[in-house]
């Protein structure tokens, strides 16, 4: 059984599926591709940069089964890849299983103005489907 939060963790999760069954082995493709078919083609949604970077981030660092490390960010755009990054290390070291989007993203966010922008979605989605790596 898929637990998806949302529309991004769909994404997610589709996108993880195009890698793993052969249909593109670019992490950004995927996301995409997944991404067009959810919101439509240039749509806001599917151009929405926060969770892209937060699954593309993860793919960087090989914390996604199935998809091979490299380079998928620009430079500038790893602030989305830090937060995921340390939003899988509190679930890893957490006996707690029921963090929802928004106390996970309080636990790592130190600045309370930043505004949440769906990353955690696509974090809880692989968690909760047993995509990251442990």
């Amino acid at each position: 059984m898929v637990l998806c939060v949302n529309k991004y963790g769909t994404a997610a999760m589709m996108a993880v599926e195009l890698i793993v069954s052969g249909d593109t082995n670019d992490p950004k493709s995927a996301w995409d591709i997944a991404t067009s078919k959810i919101f439509g083609s240039k749509t806001t949604g599917q151009l929405k940069p926060c969770p892209r970077c937060t699954f593309l981030g993860l793919c960087e660092d090989g914390f996604i089964k199935g998809i091979r490390e490299g380079n998928y960010l620009r430079s500038g755009l790893n602030k989305n890849k830090s937060y995921a990054v340390k939003a899988v290390n509190i679930l890893k070291k957490s006996s707690s299983t029921e963090f929802n989007e928004k106390s996970l993203w309080d636990k790592i966010i130190t600045d309370k103005s930043k505004a949440y922008n769906c990353q955690m979605d696509v974090v809880l989605t692989l968690w909760k489907n047993n995509l990251i790596v442990h």
